[in-house]
C-alpha cells in the first residue's frame, strides 16, 4: 500500500491525566489513540500533580504504547503551557493535541519546543475557525474539532440539533485538504448511552468530510470502529480493482469501467478501512 495511504488513526479516546490507573485499560479498548488529557479533565489545583503522573508513565511506557498517545496540553494562553512545554520536550513519538488553537504562531511555538511530537490542533472557536487554513497549513498534523466549546463559543444549542455545525465542519475539512492532511477529527458525543446519537453524530461528520471521531468512553470505540469498517461489497470491488489494475496497469476496465489513477487510489483507501 502506498505510504499516503496508511490508514489514519479514527478514534481518540480521553482518559484524565489524573488517574494513571485508567492508561492501560484504556490502550486496551482497541482505540487507536488514547489522549492523556491535561486541560478539561483536571482542575486547576491538579495541574502540576498530572503533568507529573502522565511524563512518569510516558517513560516506562513501551514504545508500542508511546506511539498510540496524545497528550493534551493547556492552551497556548493558559498559565500552564509553558510548563507543559517544558515537560515534554524530550517526549518522541507521541502526539500532542493543543486546544484552543487560533493561530499558526500557536503551532509553531508548540511545534519548535515539542520538536519529536505530532501536533494536532484542536479548533474550538470562532477565531480557531478563521484562521483554520493558517493553523493547516503552519505544520499541525491533523485538525480536530472541539465542537462543544466552539457552541458556546457561539452561544449555539446543539443538543438535539447540531446543524448549526456545518459551515464551520466544512471549513476545517476543506483546510485539511488544501494542507494535505489527513480528514479531520470530530467532536464528542457527550450522550454516553446512546449508540444511535453516537452514530448519528458520526453519519453527519462523515458527510462533512471528516474521518475520525473523539471518545468520552470506551464504549464508544468499537460501534465507530464498525461503523467505519467497508461492507463486504465494497472490500470485495476494493479487491477486484487491484486485481484488474495489476493484470493492465493504466489500461484496465473493470464493470464496465475505466480503472484509473482515482479508481486504484479508492481502493486501497477502502481496503485500508477493513480493520478491527
Amino acid at each position: 500500500m502506498p505510504a499516503e495511504l496508511l490508514p489514519p488513526a479514527r478514534t481518540y479516546l480521553f482518559v484524565p491525566g489524573t488517574r494513571p490507573e485508567r492508561f492501560d485499560k484504556a490502550l486496551a479498548s482497541g482505540a487507536d489513540k488514547v489522549v492523556l488529557d491535561l486541560e478539561d479533565a483536571v482542575a486547576a489545583d491538579d495541574k502540576a500533580t498530572a503533568r507529573g503522573v502522565v511524563t512518569a508513565w510516558l517513560q516506562s511506557a513501551t514504545p508500542a504504547g508511546r506511539s498510540r498517545i496524545v497528550v493534551r496540553i493547556n492552551d497556548a494562553n493558559s498559565s500552564w503551557f509553558a510548563a507543559d512545554l517544558a515537560a515534554f520536550g524530550d517526549a518522541h513519538g507521541i502526539g500532542v493535541l493543543l486546544p484552543k488553537a487560533e493561530s499558526a504562531e500557536q503551532i509553531a511555538e508548540t511545534q519548535a519546543a515539542l520538536p519529536g511530537a505530532s501536533i494536532l490542533a484542536l479548533i474550538e472557536s470562532a477565531r480557531g475557525v478563521s484562521e483554520a487554513n493558517r493553523i493547516a497549513a503552519a505544520g499541525a498534523q491533523r485538525l480536530v474539532f472541539g465542537t462543544l466549546d466552539f457552541a458556546l463559543d457561539l452561544d449555539m444549542d446543539i443538543t438535539t440539533d447540531a446543524s448549526g455545525l456545518g459551515y464551520a465542519a466544512s471549513r476545517i475539512a476543506i483546510a485539511s485538504r488544501l494542507a494535505g492532511l489527513p480528514a479531520p477529527v470530530a467532536g464528542v458525543t457527550p450522550q454516553l448511552d446512546d449508540e444511535a446519537r453516537l452514530l448519528s453524530d458520526l453519519a453527519d461528520a462523515r458527510r462533512l468530510g471528516f474521518g475520525a471521531k473523539l471518545c468520552i468512553h470506551p464504549r464508544q470505540v468499537q460501534p465507530i470502529h464498525a461503523a467505519l469498517r467497508p461492507s463486504a461489497e465494497a472490500l470485495d470491488w476494493a479487491q477486484r480493482v487491484l486485481v484488474a489494475d495489476a493484470a493492465s496497469p493504466g489500461a484496465a476496465r473493470l464493470d464496465g469501467r475505466m480503472v484509473d489513477r482515482p479508481v486504484v487510489l479508492q481502493a486501497h483507501r477502502t481496503l485500508a478501512l477493513a480493520r478491527d
